[in-house]
């Protein structure tokens, strides 16, 4: 069984969901992890602070250099993720497109080295 990441990808601008859109948005992500877990496929998943709470650490020649905030700026960042044991590409797209559905958030679908 092959395991693939599945990103959200959060826009850095605009307004955020209102919390009765951001509830009814939770609980289709409710269920589709419990659609997930019980067709067998999920593994973990979680959402990820604002980029704003990020610590960077990079090598500058013998020091790590110590930086708040992303490292990059970008129109859009990381916002979640969940990793599914699922058994080829097609099977984790549809998981992907049942994500962005509940989500209405892009959704990358990638393959995920896992090493337990």
């Amino acid at each position: 069984m092959a395991h693939y990441l599945l990103s959200v990808y959060q826009p850095a601008e605009g307004e955020p969901p209102s919390d009765a859109e951001l509830q009814e948005i939770m609980g289709r992500v409710a269920q589709l992890q419990q659609d997930m877990q019980d067709a067998g496929v999920w593994v973990f998943s979680g959402g990820l602070e604002a980029p704003d709470t990020a610590t960077v650490l990079a090598q500058g020649g013998d020091d790590v250099l110590v930086t708040d905030g992303p490292f990059v700026e970008l129109k859009e960042y990381l916002g979640g993720l969940t990793i599914i044991a699922a058994p080829d590409l097609d099977a984790a797209l549809h998981w992907g497109r049942r994500s962005t559905e509940a989500i209405g958030l892009p959704i990358e679908v990638r393959p995920f080295q896992w090493s337990p």
